[in-house]
């Protein structure tokens, strides 16, 4: 116990709980419409100086408040399995996972003997944690705090900030902070609530009434009354969010059909599931004049959707948390379809963020999410942040429609 005194004392924890705000400030500024260039392009500088010249016992805690900062909405959903009592755990390995992570770069910075080595791969250190999905999670990014400042989010920009302030620490002259100057982008990607001739929906159904028999009807009634309101309004297209139609959508005829009927004056984009034999999956159904098409999700969420431990583990979790719930499966390749001429990738919530689906850099993305297992809480404004960094890496318009939270449209500039 003396020995973790030694390595955790209350200054330590106080010292890296304030440079993990810095590093997370960006998401929250944004979630209360605070987010100003200047500002997020500060405390990110200052965020990541003070994390290089930390010392190692200070990095455990860096890792482990950032880590929660960023993603303590995860716990939310064990309420909806009425787990609540899970939640410590889970916040608990979330911040051990990153702790442990930032601690080893710290640790294997110290047997460089060179100050200007171990500063050099505290930055390598920093650099290559984007790369590092514990679980297939890839939400980690640090380069995205610069999003919303005059900075780029590029991994060139990135190691152009970490190389000049590795200098200006080394050096100890503040001059070596200029060559920051050539990360700057005056492109960042701009976000609308609609675009021209798609509508957008964002819902406000919550998880236990969405998966609910009795109100399914009720649902369906008002996701139709929605499409009807587009066709009146003189849309084009629709896009609603992920599964919206909790039911096998290929097996029940008569939505359907009605459906298609009301495809007749408006593309319709919605989220389904999908029964393919004994497989089940996550799905997008396109309805349009001449035809109706299947996008299957292409990346599943981690434990949510697709369990990533060992079969016999992932069958002992599925039991026990999901009442011995089978897997979805996902389609090999990332889908795509065509509306009015125009191509469109398939992303249903969380592929959305994912770097898998950008690897053949999609011109347009149709988004579609079901936020409702992480409301309320800073997840929508987490996820529509990597929307941006996606668009702007990728030179992508992402059009989102979402339930629980806003729908937008992200359009690049490139």
């Amino acid at each position: 116990m003396n020995k973790i005194r030694h390595y955790i004392n209350t200054l330590t924890l106080i010292k890296g709980f304030f440079i993990s705000i810095l590093l997370s400030s960006f998401i929250y500024l944004d979630y209360f419409e605070l987010s100003y260039p200047m500002l997020d392009t500060t405390l990110a500088i200052a965020g990541l100086y003070l994390v290089l010249v930390s010392e190692r016992y200070t990095y455990f805690s860096i890792g482990f408040f950032t880590s929660l900062l960023w993603f303590w909405w995860i716990g939310i959903s064990f309420l909806h399995y009425h787990m609540a009592y899970l939640i410590p755990f889970v916040l608990l390995l979330i911040g051990l996972i990153y702790g442990i992570l930032f601690y080893l770069i710290a640790k294997i910075s110290t047997h460089f003997s060179n100050n200007l080595y171990s500063l050099l791969f505290k930055a390598f250190g920093l650099f290559t944690l984007s790369y590092i999905h514990p679980f297939g999670f890839d939400w980690f990014k640090p380069e995205l705090i610069f999003i919303n400042s005059y900075l780029g989010i590029q991994k060139w920009q990135f190691g152009i900030v970490l190389l000049s302030l590795v200098l200006s620490i080394y050096k100890k002259n503040i001059a070596f902070l200029l060559p920051i100057i050539l990360a700057y982008t005056p492109n960042h990607p701009h976000i609308l609530n609609q675009a021209k001739d798609i509508k957008l929906t964002s819902t406000h159904i919550s998880v236990e009434d969405k998966w609910n028999p009795q109100k399914l009807a009720q649902n369906n009634t008002k996701m139709l009354k929605l499409i009807d309101e587009a066709i009146t309004k003189g849309y084009k297209t629709i896009i609603l969010p992920e599964s919206v139609f909790v039911s096998f959508l290929n097996y029940d005829k008569e939505l359907f059909d009605r459906l298609k009927a009301k495809a007749k004056d408006i593309n319709i984009v919605a989220g389904g599931l999908y029964l393919d034999g004994n497989i089940p999956r996550n799905s997008t159904y396109i309805f349009t004049k001449t035809k109706v098409q299947v996008a299957h999700k292409y990346v599943l969420v981690p434990f949510g959707e697709s369990n990533p431990l060992p079969k016999f583990l992932s069958d002992w979790v599925n039991e026990v948390f999901y009442d011995g719930a089978v897997d979805y499966v996902a389609t090999n390749h990332p889908s795509t379809y065509t509306i009015d001429d125009i191509n469109y990738t398939n992303a249903i919530c969380y592929e959305a963020t994912s770097s898998k689906l950008y690897s053949h850099h999609p011109k347009n993305i149709i988004a579609m999410s079901n936020n409702g297992w992480f409301s309320p809480s800073i997840e929508p404004t987490l996820q529509k942040l990597l929307l941006k960094y996606y668009s702007q890496k990728y030179h992508t318009t992402i059009y989102h429609s979402a339930n629980m939270s806003k729908a937008y449209v992200i359009y690049s500039h490139f």
